[in-house]
């Protein structure tokens, strides 16, 4: 008999499996919060690639329980699955530290760690998927059956919990502590490594106090034997056998009527998941597309609470903790005092148009956001913005009729305004530029290339006036922070710290490249050169999603610094994804929760690891989609957001139309026809034996049962 605690029919051993289950899922759910973020900034992948990665990896995650559950029920058990896969899930996540470490290899070394790290994590979090939630039930008694409901209460929140806190806490450590000069993705990978092995620890610890049940076959694998054996046995036969009434019956020359049974009472829930992947194609891009739209948004609550573009997945497990009562207290019981009949399918299919609606406002959401996204330049052209640093106004002149490009004089430490388009047409073009002030024309030769984006830098000189040109990145931060460079008019170096990012600016009119710096308000940057050191700089607010170019320049005896916007700071608030992460966690109650209880209520008990099976693959195959579709289509983000959500509707009016043709077994009579089905197939085997009997007796005058 297990242990109990004092005064309760709860087995001690469930502590030990519920805090195995929270340390785990944080360190799932930590990692997984900043993976997009990983491949953007560290990997330096595209915003396609970073996706379709992320995906392939969610899919495998949800393959994998497949081969746990086999592996738990036909040969470890569920103690040594759980135990041997969690080892493999330690190691994936070490592998997967080491490899955000910028010293260890290089960048092919980095993404072969990270690959192997995540594959091992897949199987590892996959593998015992099915088998911690199962495992908990084992050590209850038959009697104690509200305690068993109780527990996976509390373990369903204890998953939700990791989540959260995961999803809050790993984005810290990934900004805001520096670690190897940059973000520090080595420490936000090594927490969840540490919390794994902490889960590992934690699940040894109460082996003692366990109940644990021998393997006793896997249903899965006897399933799909039997519908491989009714498929090949059909085959092989020919026209003149009799006819079945279904085709799963020609599997009843090896495999009981019982289980054909239960089987077709199966394979009937199974049809209607085939339109199901759709709704996890669109649920499951909260860590990918949704954090990617994130980072192009404003983060900043006040003057002081900034949230992480990748901490909004929080949302989901936050909301999901005060939805489930809302839903089964509130919302439910209203509908049914309407006099409402809303069945478990209709519920999913109102949270799949729930969930398309999200996406619908995400579009809305996205069409606002890339308003301050310097398109990049078509072949054959370029874009060109200048700064007159000379004293007075000038006048630009540009061979082949392209005088229109800059109507108005250029004002001394004008703000420049908007990229404007040179034709070049050609992949590369020297252009002979006019440059006039005050009756003097000075000529500016310089070489353009196309899909490229400049700054053409206009200086006094003896001689005139000069030109120099820059590139420039118009790309955004990837983890939505703003982007600052230097130019420097003065004669010798100079060095500046703005947050924690050093800057050395060369003499001479030099331009610094762009690095990122933290949002904030630096009213007080100082600033130092070999012979004097400058006066306080004060560069104002660098806001989300900006680039800025900063000119030092020397008047009365210190350097000032005049601040120009290269790229538009990003003006759509965060706050705008709150309502999509609210109708998608609606969604995600009324889908996913109503669908598991729909489903198991839908078949035989024994059978109910098969739909586990199956509705996990749904979600793998949703994964799938939204790989193919991020590599595939080609599409902008928002346009991408939209065929989703057309996509779904398409699918809910499908799955509509399944719904109205079910037929809903009671659960009170599954039971019973099971009984009924073993009944008659003991009185089969009792015939039978009786007419083996009769022959043997007429053959040999002995019967059969001395």
């Amino acid at each position: 008999m297990t242990k109990t605690l004092c005064r309760t029919n709860y087995p001690v051993s469930i502590c030990f499996i519920v805090v195995n289950e929270f340390c785990e899922r944080f360190s799932y759910y930590g990692m997984r919060a900043v993976l997009t973020l990983y491949f953007l900034a560290y990997l330096h992948w595209d915003k396609d690639l970073s996706t379709a990665v992320f995906h392939a990896f969610s899919s495998l995650c949800y393959f994998t329980p497949i081969l746990g559950a086999i592996i738990a029920d036909s040969w470890l058990g569920k103690f040594k699955t759980i135990v041997h896969l969690s080892i493999l899930y330690v190691v994936g996540h070490v592998v997967k530290s080491v490899g955000a470490i910028p010293m260890v290899g290089d960048k092919n070394m980095h993404i072969a760690l990270s690959m192997i790290g995540l594959t091992l994590i897949a199987i590892g979090t996959g593998g015992i998927k099915p088998c911690v939630a199962a495992f908990g039930g084992d050590q209850f008694d038959e009697e104690h059956v509200n305690e068993r409901q109780k527990f996976f209460s509390i373990f369903y929140m204890s998953i939700n919990a990791g989540s959260f806190l995961s999803t809050v806490i790993t984005p810290i450590l990934r900004s805001d502590v520096q670690c190897f000069g940059s973000d520090c993705y080595a420490l936000a990978f090594g927490v969840p490594a540490a919390l794994m092995v902490v889960s590992l620890f934690v699940f040894i610890v109460g082996s003692g106090l366990y109940k644990m049940s021998p393997p006793q076959g896997n249903i899965l694998l006897e399933v799909c034997n039997c519908i491989g054996f009714a498929i090949k046995n059909r085959l092989r036969r020919s026209k003149q056998d009799p006819k079945r009434e279904h085709w799963l019956d020609w599997a009843e020359e090896k495999y009981s009527k019982r289980l054909i049974q239960e089987i077709k009472m199966v394979l009937r829930v199974l049809v209607l998941y085939i339109p199901l992947p759709m709704f996890w194609a669109l649920f499951d891009q909260q860590g990918s597309r949704w954090t990617l739209q994130a980072t192009g948004m404003d983060m900043a609550f006040g003057d002081s609470f900034v949230i992480k573009p990748d901490q909004m997945q929080m949302l989901n497990a936050l909301l999901i903790l005060v939805f489930v009562p809302i839903f089964d207290l509130i919302i439910y019981p209203l509908v049914a005092l309407c006099r409402i009949n809303v069945t478990p399918l209709r519920k999913m299919n109102v949270g799949m148009i729930l969930a398309a609606v999200a996406f619908a406002l995400a579009a809305l959401v996205d069409v606002n956001v890339i308003k301050t996204v310097v398109d990049p330049a078509p072949a054959g052209k370029c874009l060109l913005q200048v700064f007159n640093l000379a004293d007075g106004n000038v006048s630009l002149q540009f061979p082949d009729n392209n005088n229109n490009l800059f109507p108005q004089p250029i004002q001394h430490l004008q703000d420049p305004p908007e990229y404007v388009t040179l034709p070049l047409e050609a992949s590369s073009k020297e252009l002979q530029i006019q440059v006039s002030q005050n009756g003097n024309i000075s000529e500016c030769n310089q070489t353009f290339d196309q899909e490229e984006a400049y700054s053409l830098i206009l200086y006094p000189n003896t001689t005139g006036i000069q030109c120099k040109l820059v590139h420039d990145n118009i790309k955004k931060s990837e983890d939505g922070n703003p982007l600052l460079r230097f130019l420097n008019t003065q004669l010798e170096t100079v060095n500046l710290t703005v947050g924690d990012v050093s800057f050395h600016v060369p003499p001479g009119y030099s331009m610094t490249l762009n690095k990122t710096v933290p949002w904030g308000t630096f009213s007080d940057v100082s600033c130092s050169t070999k012979s004097k050191k400058c006066s306080v700089l004060d560069l104002g607010l660098l806001d989300f999603g900006a680039s800025y170019t900063v000119i030092l320049m020397e008047e009365s005896g210190k350097i000032v610094a005049y601040k120009m916007e290269d790229v538009k700071a990003n003006d759509v608030h965060i706050a705008w994804q709150i309502p999509q992460y609210i109708l998608i966690t609606a969604a995600e109650v009324m889908f996913s929760i109503t669908g598991l209880e729909f489903s198991y209520s839908q078949a035989p008990a024994n059978m109910k690891s098969v739909l586990q099976a199956g509705w996990l693959f749904t979600v793998a195959i949703g994964n799938l989609i939204v790989l193919v579709v991020a590599e595939g289509a080609g599409l902008e983000q928002w346009k991408e957001f939209a065929l989703f959500a057309v996509l779904l509707f398409g699918v809910c009016i499908i799955f509509g139309i399944m719904s109205c043709l079910y037929t809903y077994v009671d659960p009170e009579l599954l039971d019973k026809i099971n009984l009924e089905d073993l009944g008659k197939e003991e009185d089969d085997d009792d015939n039978m034996k009786e007419k083996t009997n009769d022959m043997h007796l007429k053959k040999t005058g002995k019967s059969t049962r001395l």
